[in-house]
């Protein structure tokens, strides 16, 4: 068992062709922390001062030469799913949800000019950032941000230094009910709030602050989302350290304690609401359509950026070498398209030279995709969620749906389900062995025993399983697994305490008794 933060894996070097550097400005183009292309950046070499944060050095070391430099990449909204002939295209500082026709939109990066750079030179860049507390760039996903926001100032940016989560060896899972010697968690619920939405709600909330800078009334209000509980935590958190006003609306007694404390305890103005959260998606979209309130659920293509780039710290942990399989939790579908995102862009700009394989896992109880699948992608049908312990994708009318069934066709995906007998059990399986998962990982470990079972992943396939939140958001879930207290489930690896007397020889004899029934189990 290890636990690996960023850079902490051995592996061997994978030869790389030697390139010349471009040049900006006649200058060679180098790693970094600070500057992305002066190699005589006075960031390179320097001591912050002694009166001044790190923004505040940031800015003091921002010339107008880089700054010029950095105003060469670009992004927009388009249609989501157009092709090159369309038209339509909008500034990311509009406040815009839906193309014309009503469709999806995406966040459209100026490739050409990414291009003109080698993929050495952005693996350099990445990896030099990483460890650092130059503002943003200690950020996991601002330390992307060319790929992100390229165009926003570093004074508008909210961040936690969010992401760089560690990539968690399951040797010992692996091994013992897999047979599989390859086998990574990537823990993206190790951040600010909990959960990988930070990695979205960062981007989203900068780009806020910019518009409210530039005064545009269509969000005077402030943010607003439905949510399943951790889209509300990590929107109330980074709306909190910018000074924006947030409101959530939750479906009433659909979520645990732990998220619904968290937007609470940052000032949010939550409304629980008495329906699911399907329900709450569509009272959100109503209002943000007639207050200045700015919506912040994933229909929002803005969040997808920031989620993009857990697949390139992936990359990056695995000394930028591909795995075979990364296993994704789904729910309003989003985080599927975002990984896929990521790992596209790596490898159309040349960092990679393939991309892997996804999976997404649904809850049986909340399955509308795995059911679009399983039909051969021949007709979508939306359902009424039934209650999950997984809680956060308990979700029947996915908005991502279209983006879902896009990154699975083009990734040679598939799909899986979990029943929650199957989920809670890989859960408590799990942290047997030393994790501490929430259900929906259970979800996705699921879809892995399923897949490893049916001789879909092979035993030394380097598989990778996206931990979505953290196990202390939903210990309610395992006190009731291993109480036994969870209507007809087995739970047959519960782990429940011993009650025994105040007494030498009652402990004794208990101690006995468990050491013998391990000894034979062994």
């Amino acid at each position: 068992m290890a636990s690996a933060p960023f850079f902490h894996i051995s592996l061997p070097p994978k030869p790389r062709p030697s390139v010349a550097r471009p040049k900006v400005n006649g200058l060679p183009m180098i790693k970094c922390s600070s500057s992305t292309f002066e190699a005589s950046s006075p960031a390179a070499n320097h001591h912050r001062l002694a009166t001044e944060n790190i923004r505040e050095e940031a800015r003091r070391l921002r010339s107008a030469e880089t700054a010029a430099a950095g105003k060469q990449f670009s992004a927009k909204y388009v249609p989501f799913k157009v092709g090159p002939d369309s038209s339509e295209s909008y500034s990311l500082d509009e406040v815009v949800y839906r193309s014309r026709s009503g469709g999806l939109l995406d966040v459209e990066h100026d490739m050409d000019a990414l291009k003109r750079f080698d993929g050495e030179y952005w693996r350099s860049l990445f990896d030099s950032r990483v460890g650092k507390t130059t503002w943003p760039y200690g950020s996991g996903v601002w330390s992307k941000k060319e790929w992100v926001l390229p165009e926003i100032d570093g004074d508008d940016i909210v961040s936690a230094f969010e992401g760089n989560t560690n990539l968690f060896w399951a040797e010992r899972f692996g091994k013992q009910f897999l047979g599989m010697n390859d086998l990574w968690v990537k823990h993206c619920g190790n951040s600010h709030t909990g959960s990988f939405k930070d990695l979205g709600m960062t981007v989203l909330v900068s780009q806020v602050n910019r518009l409210r800078k530039m005064n545009r009334p269509i969000v005077g209000v402030g943010c607003g989302c439905a949510s399943t509980g951790d889209t509300s935590a990590a929107l109330s958190a980074y709306c909190a350290a910018a000074c924006i006003p947030s409101i959530v609306f939750l479906p009433a007694n659909r979520i645990s304690i732990a998220q619904l404390v968290q937007p609470i305890s940052n000032g949010a103005f939550v409304l629980s609401i008495d329906t699911d959260f399907d329900g709450c998606m569509r009272l959100i979209r109503e209002v943000t359509s007639e207050l200045p309130i700015y919506l912040a659920n994933s229909l929002n293509s803005l969040r997808l950026e920031g989620q993009k780039t857990a697949a390139i710290e992936i990359l990056q942990q695995f000394d930028w070498e591909v795995p075979d399989w990364v296993i994704v939790p789904g729910g309003n579908l989003g985080n599927i398209y975002a990984f896929y995102k990521g790992f596209k862009m790596c490898h159309e700009l040349g960092l990679v030279d393939r991309i892997p394989r996804l999976v997404c896992a649904q809850s049986a109880n909340a399955n509308p995709l795995y059911r679009y699948y399983k039909s051969g992608w021949a007709e979508f049908k939306p359902l009424k969620a039934n209650s999950t312990f997984a809680s956060a994708i308990q979700i029947g009318d996915p908005v991502s749906i279209g983006r879902a069934e896009y990154a699975l066709k083009n990734s040679n995906g598939i799909v899986e389900e979990a029943t929650e007998e199957e989920l809670m059990d890989a859960m408590a399986r799990a942290d047997s062995t030393g994790m501490f998962i929430c259900p929906h990982t259970g979800v996705a470990l699921t879809a892995l025993i399923k897949l490893r079972n049916g001789g879909v992943i092979g035993p030394t396939d380097r598989t990778v399983v996206v931990s979505t939140a953290h196990g202390l958001k939903f210990t309610q879930s395992k006190v009731d697994y291993h109480s036994g207290k969870i209507p007809d489930l087995a739970c047959r690896f519960a782990n429940p305490p011993v009650e025994v007397e105040a007494d030498i020889g009652a402990v004794m004899d208990v101690l006995k008794k468990q050491l013998l029934s391990k000894t034979q189990k062994q």
